[in-house]
């Protein structure tokens, strides 16, 4: 198989256990861009904060941020996917009906919460920068790009609920400890993923995804290979095409060197 792009996931996946960009990290995305190998971050953060962690680099790669929502190539923006607002006034109401969900919506720079800031837990790219606390669904105007709702119990209960409440407008995925991403219909990091390849004119199996959480299961699914964190969720893990070290040890940038020797 000749790779011709390296898509791969952030928290728990290419940032180490600090959340940060490993020492090495970035002399990798210039080799891999020299070798003619597109580097695309795919991550459930927003665009903005991707840019950040990689500004140095940022010319050499491309984006795919807010699980989806915001696709950058060649740092010009591909696509952009809001949130219904009837959609996200009816997700508002649901998580206002359970004691153990607080909603948290995200705009270009902002964090609306609509729950007390304490009742929420920062993790991983949950960080709600800018949080403006709010008693209900913004205004229309106001973009959402991401929703995420945290838990005070077992994630993977309360996304069954949301799932059987408002399977058709939204996907559940839990995230890390506490959290549950909530994903627009048709809007996923593959489908971002998929933008990219074809502004590339690269196959999907000419493609290498690395992935750690239940917001990977697309991205995974449609890569040439598929690349799982000993980290991973076990159900990431049993679709992977192979399971490699953690996030901590650095084995995605491991996985890099490897396949830059091996060219």
């Amino acid at each position: 198989m000749s790779v011709k792009l390296v898509a791969s996931d952030m928290d728990g996946t290419f940032l180490d256990e600090r959340e940060r960009v490993p020492e090495g990290a970035f002399d990798l995305v210039r080799r891999l861009h020299e070798a003619g190998i597109r580097f695309v971050a795919s991550s459930g953060r927003r665009y903005d904060t991707l840019r950040e962690l990689f500004e140095p680099v940022a010319d050499c790669m491309d984006f795919v941020a807010s699980n989806g929502a915001q696709v950058y190539v060649e740092g010009e923006l591909a696509d952009l996917e809001v949130f219904s607002h009837a959609a996200v006034r009816r997700l508002a109401r649901i998580v206002d009906e359970f004691g153990a969900m607080h909603l948290a919506l995200f705009d270009e720079t902002r964090s609306f919460l609509l729950d007390d800031e304490a009742r929420f837990e920062r993790e991983k790219d949950k960080n709600l920068p800018n949080p403006v606390r709010v008693s209900g669904a913004p205004s229309p105007r106001v973009p959402i790009l991401k929703a995420s709702v945290y838990c005070d119990d077992d994630p993977m209960d309360l996304a069954y609920i949301l799932s059987r409440e408002l399977g058709d407008d939204f996907v559940f995925a839990p995230s890390g400890r506490r959290w549950i991403d909530v994903m627009q219909r048709g809007v996923t990091k593959a489908t971002g993923v998929r933008q990219v390849l074809a502004a590339h004119g690269i196959a999907a199996d000419e493609m290498v995804a690395f992935g750690d959480s239940m917001n990977d299961y697309e991205i995974l699914r449609m890569a040439g290979v598929s690349v799982a964190m000993r980290n991973a969720r076990p159900a990431i893990k049993q679709i992977a095409s192979r399971v490699i070290g953690t996030n901590a040890e650095n084995a995605v940038q491991r996985e890099l060197r490897r396949l830059l020797e091996g060219r």
